[in-house]
């Protein structure tokens, strides 16, 4: 495995010497220069992993270095992380640096530990976006993934079981919580298909009145009933040849329930006002944010068209439980709004990634894409700072600001993993009580599927024999 490549650039040989030996002895391969002249001549030939540069230079110094190894580093399609090293009274001039893009200063006298932690994290965050890119592109290209962002070890189950069904026939069920990306999921199966050059038709299941299911569904003639002045075409006949989407199947009325059934198993439809059945070949996929079989025990689901479309379930995982998959899609966002509202941000500051990746996002991906909408429409500089974010993050993993901790930081720190696992665990006992004891409606008060409950349920020792459903 090649090591990574660092660039030290500095016109103080005894600091130069040190910053080398520091990176050396850390494992990477070091170059130095000592000027900034010398160092983007380097950078040109040798093409390094990340420079450290001294602000303070005669000719070209720090700040030109940044600006030429972006500029330079995006021509070769390339992102080199630059970090700054700075006298302690020119940290201003550090600060305004990283607004340019630097990925971050360390000041004179630096610790040794201090240097070998940022340019690990540096490194870190460059391969973590390389590799996300190259995902990206090789999934768009192959498998029709390329609106999906995200290289979470939850995320690669996904892609994989999309990949095994893509090429087949069946119907799939895609469960998961709102604004997590099912239609995406189901583009992909389609996209991914042998009907790809057939229609792709979602329809909507909680948007359409009962009253008007059936004629939306299967046609309706012209003469039909009072307003009917014209044939219209039903979304089954829509997708004909294509793949038929019912985002949000568990607001379909049972009585259209029954009549989709025979739709899927028959492949014909009998338009409302109409005689003749009209043949129809669809693939079906239904998502949903409800827990099926709940719903089916409920009695508010036909368990004959559970079986029908659940002949593969794809479970999409709720942001909080994609780990770093929060800084890629927030950093892809930051992208994409930044040039649809024309400004120059370019990403985020340390502490506006901190902020986003302790947030708990009961909106999901949804929601963290109007989060980062916003920041980049209110930002002034070229960084999202964390002032850009709404108030709801600073309050952590309170969504609504209730629960927030007040009490400081200690200075020896914290675990995280537990932390999180108490607040988690405090909400599933309290959801509990809320529910008096029926975990079904513990786990709708929680905004989470029945199976992600009960696995929490069992992940905190609080399941118990008898346990309402």
């Amino acid at each position: 495995m090649s090591r990574d490549k660092i660039l030290v650039i500095d016109d103080e040989p005894a600091l130069r010497e040190v910053l080398g030996m520091v990176l050396s002895r850390a494992g990477y391969e070091v170059r130095e220069a000592a000027s900034g002249e010398a160092g983007l001549a380097v950078f040109d030939r040798w093409g390094p992993d990340l420079v450290v540069s001294d602000l303070t230079m005669p000719g070209i110094d720090g700040l030109e270095v940044l600006r030429q190894v972006k500029v330079r580093a995006a021509q070769a399609g390339r992102d080199v992380p630059v970090i700054l090293v700075t006298a302690y009274a020119s940290t201003a001039s550090a600060v305004a640096a990283v607004k340019e893009g630097a990925f971050d200063y360390v000041a004179k006298p630096f610790q040794n530990d201090e240097l070998r932690m940022l340019v690990a994290k540096a490194l870190a965050m460059r391969r973590l976006e390389a590799d996300n890119a190259r995902l990206r592109a090789e999934l768009g290209d192959r498998y029709g993934f390329a609106q999906l962002v995200g290289t979470s070890q939850r995320m690669q189950e996904v892609y994989a079981l999309v990949r095994r069904v893509m090429g087949t026939k069946i119907n799939c069920l895609v469960c998961g919580e709102s604004g997590t990306g099912k239609e995406l999921i189901a583009r992909s199966v389609h996209h991914g298909s042998e009907r790809r050059h057939g229609p792709f038709v979602a329809m909507n299941c909680g948007a359409i009145p009962e009253t008007l299911f059936e004629s939306e569904l299967f046609c309706y003639k012209k003469g039909a009933f009072t307003g009917a002045a014209r044939d219209k075409l039903g979304f089954f006949a829509a997708a004909d040849g294509g793949t038929l989407v019912h985002e949000e199947i568990g607001e379909m009325p049972l009585q259209a329930q029954v009549k989709v059934l025979r739709a899927l198993a028959e492949r014909k439809v009998t338009p409302v006002g109409g005689t003749d059945e009209v043949a129809v070949d669809v693939r079906e996929v239904a998502a949903t944010n409800r827990d099926l079989a709940a719903e089916v025990k409920a009695g508010r689901f036909r368990e004959d068209l559970y079986y029908r479309l659940n002949v593969v379930q794809i479970d999409m995982p709720p942001l909080r439980e994609r780990g770093d998959d929060v800084l890629t899609l927030a950093s892809h966002f930051v992208e994409k709004f930044a040039e649809e509202y024309g400004k120059p941000v370019r990403g985020l500051t340390p502490e506006a990634q901190r902020l986003l990746r302790a947030y708990a996002y009961p909106g999901n991906v949804r929601e963290l894409q109007n989060i980062v909408e916003r920041a980049v429409a209110l930002e002034g500089g070229t960084l999202v700072s964390a002032g850009a974010l709404p108030e709801r993050l600073h309050g952590g993993l309170a969504p609504e600001g209730g629960e927030a901790d007040d009490e400081p930081f200690p200075e020896t720190g914290i675990d995280l993993e537990a932390r999180l696992a108490s607040v988690e665990r405090r909400y599933m006992e309290r959801a509990l009580v809320a529910a008096g004891g029926n975990r079904t409606q513990a786990a709708r008060l929680l905004g989470v599927t029945f199976r992600s409950f009960r696995y929490r349920l069992i992940k905190f020792g609080l399941a118990q024999e008898g346990d309402a459903e």
